[in-house]
């Protein structure tokens, strides 16, 4: 190829690993069948329906991760239609690279701790066939993979992008990375498609508690209890192990959205809360009000320029500072939220962005030979 001759665009394909998955599908098919799909065959106390519930929650909410991979766009890389495969699906996958069109790239995609939830060396393994094979690997470890993941010393020789949490990494597996792997530090944002709920122009002036069953430490209950007497009617609490993605759309009629910030708390337990709760709402256009970490840190760019309302750890006084503040937001205050969240602050914008650098640094390379 000359410097003169236009930049091909790269031609790329997703394979998406969810653990509810089984052999490889079409990410559409996948999702069609999605609420349909039996659970209870996974589960090892089936007639505890907490437990089916739970598991319906987290299905759905892999699922919409898929969507949102399934549905990349950046000007620089021509996404084609993405498939989902679980851990039954691997072997599929490893055996369709003999039929693989010669101007794809396939991408195998992994996310949270998913890797070492499979048999020992299974993840890493897979991984060396798709990089030796002219594939490339990435892991969105929106968590403390490096640190806590069993197999990311295995794992990490073979992945091309790792986007993990702000903590350094762990020290040896950050040695076992690739020369050329593109490491970006940023915990998990929305699992949102970019502008699929609007923003209520007229929603009603109150709060809603964004929590799950994992936060509701006696911390973060002492909060709930000082919201709903401050607030009484104007305040309502979701204490369910996740959001039903159904119910998503119908959130944006509050106009605040208490979440809970999790990363790196005082006490063990509050580590383990969501930290995607304020992208959520941004992107669904409720005013976020986040705790601040006692470290780390997490979202002071989000609150020096107003996009969330923080208030210090453990302050009630201020806590009820930041909603009364977050309540008196006029309509142009939420529409800047709702764009900046859904522009710079989703699961697909990332990944993306980090596709798009890789497969560009390909293309500079072999100009380069």
């Amino acid at each position: 190829m000359s410097w003169s001759d236009p930049d091909p665009k790269s031609a790329v394909r997703l394979w998406i690993y969810c653990p509810w998955a089984g052999r490889p599908t079409s990410a559409e098919s996948h999702l069609a069948g999605l609420a349909e799909t039996d659970l209870s065959h996974r589960l090892g106390q089936v007639s505890d329906p907490r437990l089916l519930r739970m598991a319906r929650l987290d299905s759905d909410w892999q699922g919409e991760n898929a969507r949102c991979l399934a549905e990349l766009s950046h000007p620089g890389v021509e996404f084609r239609p993405a498939q989902v495969l679980g851990a039954a699906g691997l072997g599929d996958f490893v055996g369709s690279f003999s039929s693989r069109p010669a101007d794809e790239t396939w991408w195998l995609v992994f996310t949270g701790q998913q890797p070492g939830e499979l048999p020992a060396g299974v993840a890493a393994k897979v991984a060396a066939f798709t990089r030796r094979n002219g594939g490339r690997v990435l892991f969105y470890a929106y968590d403390e993979a490096s640190r806590t993941m069993p197999g990311f010393r295995a794992l990490a020789p073979h992945l091309d992008v790792l986007i993990h949490d702000e903590q350094p990494l762990e020290p040896l597996g950050a040695s076992l990375l690739p020369v050329d792997c593109t490491t970006i530090h940023r915990s998990w944002v929305a699992n949102i498609v970019p502008f699929s709920h609007p923003c209520h122009e007229a929603p009603d002036t109150s709060i809603y508690f964004l929590g799950s069953q994992l936060g509701l430490t006696p911390h973060r209950e002492r909060q709930i209890a000082f919201l709903r007497a401050r607030f009484k009617d104007r305040f309502v609490a979701s204490t369910d192990h996740s959001v039903d993605v159904t119910a998503r759309g119908g959130l944006n009629r509050h106009q605040v959205a208490f979440c809970p910030e999790g990363r790196k708390f005082a006490t063990p337990a509050m580590g383990r809360t969501h930290t995607d709760r304020p992208f959520w709402a941004g992107c669904l256009g409720l005013v976020p009000v986040a705790e601040n970490s006692r470290t780390g840190d997490r979202l002071d760019g989000l609150a020096r320029t107003g996009l969330i309302m923080r208030y210090p750890h453990g302050d009630l006084a201020a806590l009820a500072e930041a909603c009364e503040r977050a309540l008196a937001l006029p309509p142009a205050a939420r529409r800047r939220i709702h764009a900046h969240f859904n522009t710079h602050e989703t699961i697909g914008v990332v990944v993306a962005g980090a596709i798009a650098a890789a497969q560009a640094q390909t293309v500079a390379v072999a100009c380069d030979v």
